[in-house]
C-alpha cells in the first residue's frame, strides 16, 4: 500500500516542505530509503524500526520503500523519523489512509518510541502555514515554538503511541484541541537592565552612539582602557527601537534553525546583542559548516554585533565582515550548495589605541612605533571605510566619575529621539526597500542627501583635505542625513556635515597618517 506524509526541512536559513512517500509490498523483506539522504537520515531505518517494535507494533516481513521528495535536495538531520513512522503506519493500515492528510509531521524518535525535540521548527511551521496546512504534529518540547505561528493547530506528543491515540480519537470525534501557552509578542518591558544614566561623562561618545542608533550606522570606539567603551556598547540595545512583530519572528526563526530558542520562551522580543571572544573562528563568525548553520553575525541580525578588543581578533577573521557590513547579508558556498544568511546588524567595535593603551601620550606609552603599527594593522582600510562613525573615548575626569558633573540622560530619553528619527526615515523611504539611512546606496544618496551650494563646496574641501575614498564620502553624507533627522531638519546643513566629519577624525588620527 502506498501512503504520503508531509514534513519539512531546513536548507541554510530557508525551509521547504518534503513529501515522505512510503510503499509496502510483498517481496524480499527489506527496509530501504532513497531521496539524496545524509547519514543521519539513513540511520532513521534503525530508529524507526526499533521504536515501532518497542511501541508494540511489529513490522511484517514486507518490502518497505521510503522516498523523501524532492530527491534533488539533500536531506540532513533527524527530524524525518516521526513522519517516516507515520507513513509506515498508514501503509500497514494501522491508521487510516486519510490520517495526517494536510498535516505537517516532524520529530526525532528514540529507540523507546520517545519523540524528541528538533531544530528549525519555527520556520518549517511558518512555511507549512503559508502553503495552506492548518495542523502540525510535533514533539511536545517544540509545541510552544510551533504555536507561535498564528492560525496553526499544534499537536504536541512525547511518545509514538500518543500519535495513534490522536488519530483514533480524531476519527471518533473525541479529540479536544489543546491550547499551548506560548510567548506573546510585545515590546521590551524588562526592568533593572543596563541604562545610559549609569554612565558619567563621555557626552560626545553618547551623542555619536545616538546618531549611530538612529541611522543604524556601524560604530568604532577608540580609547584608553577603562574609558567606558564596553559599558557604552552594552547599553546600545537599550536605545534602539523595540523589535517589531515581523522582526521578532524573523530573529526567532534564525535562532530556531541554530537550535538556540528557549523552549519556555520561543519568541525573541528583544534585540540580540552578541559579544564573541576574540578567539572565535572565521566559520563560527560567518556561519556554514558541513550542515550549514547561522554564524554569530547572523545571530546578531536586527541587533548589535560587538567585537571588543578588535585588534586582538585575527585580521582574516575581521576581514570576513567586509561583505556583510556592506550588503547586510552573507553568502556561504559549500559543496552542498550556496546559502545566503541574513546579517543586518549594527556592528560596534572597540579598541585601545595601542597594546598598552596609552598612545598617543608618549610620556606614558611604552610601545614602539612598530608595535603600535602592527597592533592597528589588524584593522584594514576596507573595513574602516565600511564603518560610518569612529569616535575617540577620552579618559574620564574625577568630577565626571564622581557624578558631580550633571545629571545623565536615561536610555528611555535617548530612545525617544532615536525612535522619532526612525519614523522620519520610515516616511522618507516609503515605497522603497530602504528602512534606515545606513542602507542607502549611491543612487539613494543622490536622491535623499542633496546639498545646497555652500554645503557642496564644503564637502569638496573636505574630500580633498582628508583624501577620502568614494565610500567614505558617501558615509559622511549618510551620517549627516541622520544628524539632520535627529534635529528635525529636512535639509542637510553645514553644521550637520561638520558633525559628521568629526566622526571620521579618530579614524584618520590613528589609521590614516
Amino acid at each position: 500500500m502506498f501512503s504520503t506524509v508531509i514534513t519539512g526541512m531546513i536548507c541554510g536559513i530557508h525551509s521547504y516542505l518534503v513529501q515522505v512517500e512510503v510503499d509496502t509490498a510483498q517481496g524480499l523483506p527489506c527496509f530501504q530509503m532513497v531521496g539524496y539522504l545524509g547519514s543521519e537520515v539513513r540511520e532513521a531505518r534503525e530508529r524507526v524500526s526499533v521504536a515501532l517494535k518497542n511501541a508494540g507494533i511489529k513490522l511484517p516481513p514486507l518490502h518497505i520503500t521510503v522516498n523523501l521528495a524532492p530527491a534533488d535536495m539533500r536531506k540532513e538531520g533527524t527530524a524525518y523519523d516521526l513522519p517516516i513512522a507515520v507513513g509506515i503506519l498508514k501503509s500497514l493500515g494501522v491508521i487510516s489512509k486519510e490520517s495526517a492528510k494536510e498535516t505537517l509531521v516532524i520529530g526525532e524518535l528514540g529507540l523507546s518510541g520517545e519523540v524528541k525535540r528538533v531544530k528549525g521548527m519555527l520556520p518549517i511551521v511558518q512555511r507549512a502555514r503559508e502553503d495552506g496546512i492548518g495542523c502540525c504534529i510535533v514533539p511536545k518540547e517544540n509545541a510552544q515554538e510551533a504555536a507561535v505561528v498564528e492560525g496553526m493547530e499544534v499537536v504536541g506528543i512525547s511518545h509514538i503511541t500518543e500519535i495513534l491515540s490522536y488519530f483514533i480519537k480524531k476519527e471518533k470525534g473525541e479529540w479536544v484541541k489543546e491550547e499551548w501557552e506560548t510567548a506573546v509578542w510585545k515590546k521590551e518591558t524588562e526592568e533593572n537592565k543596563e541604562d545610559f544614566y549609569e554612565i558619567n561623562g563621555q557626552q560626545a561618545v553618547k551623542r555619536a552612539v545616538e546618531v549611530a542608533a538612529a541611522g543604524f550606522h556601524h560604530l568604532l570606539l577608540i580609547g584608553a582602557p577603562g574609558a567606558g567603551k564596553t559599558m557604552i556598547a552594552k547599553r546600545i540595545p537599550t536605545i534602539l527601537p523595540p523589535l517589531t512583530e515581523e522582526e521578532s519572528m524573523e530573529v526567532s526563526a534564525i535562532y530556531s534553525v541554530a537550535g538556540m530558542l528557549d523552549a519556555q520562551k520561543p519568541l525573541i522580543t528583544s534585540r540580540p546583542f552578541l559579544n564573541p571572544h576574540h578567539t572565535i573562528s572565521m566559520q563560527a563568525l560567518a556561519g556554514g559548516g558541513r550542515i550549514p548553520k547561522p554564524g554569530v553575525i547572523s545571530l546578531a541580525h536586527r541587533g548589535v554585533l560587538f567585537l571588543d578588543e578588535l585588534p586582538e581578533f585575527s585580521r582574516q577573521t575581521i576581514d570576513i565582515l567586509r561583505q556583510p557590513l556592506e550588503e547586510r547579508q552573507i553568502h556561504i558556498a559549500r559543496n552542498s550548495g550556496s546559502f545566503i544568511y541574513p546579517a543586518d546588524c549594527m556592528f560596534v567595535g572597540a579598541l585601545n589605541p595601542c597594546p598598552c593603551g596609552a598612545y598617543p601620550d608618549l610620556n606614558r606609552c611604552s610601545c614602539t612605533p612598530f608595535e603600535v603599527q602592527r597592533y592597528l594593522s589588524h584593522i584594514s582600510g576596507p573595513i574602516l571605510d565600511r564603518i560610518d562613525i569612529s569616535i575617540e573615548t577620552p579618559k574620564i575626569t574625577f568630577k565626571e566619575l564622581s557624578g558631580t558633573a550633571g545629571k545623565n540622560e536615561s536610555s528611555a530619553d535617548i530612545r525617544e529621539r532615536v525612535v522619532t528619527a526612525r519614523e522620519i526615515q520610515k516616511a522618507r523611504f516609503m515605497g522603497t526597500s530602504l528602512r534606515f539611512n545606513a542602507e542607502m546606496k549611491t543612487g539613494d544618496i543622490r536622491r535623499f542627501c542633496r546639498l545646497g551650494q555652500k554645503e557642496h563646496k564644503m564637502m569638496e574641501r573636505i574630500f580633498e583635505t582628508m583624501k577620502l575614498s568614494a565610500r567614505a564620502y558617501h558615509k559622511i553624507l549618510k551620517v549627516a542625513r541622520t544628524i539632520a533627522d535627529l534635529e528635525g531638519e529636512e535639509q542637510i546643513n553645514e553644521i550637520h556635515l561638520s558633525e559628521a566629519v568629526c566622526y571620521r577624525n579618530a579614524d584618520h588620527k590613528y589609521f590614516r597618517k
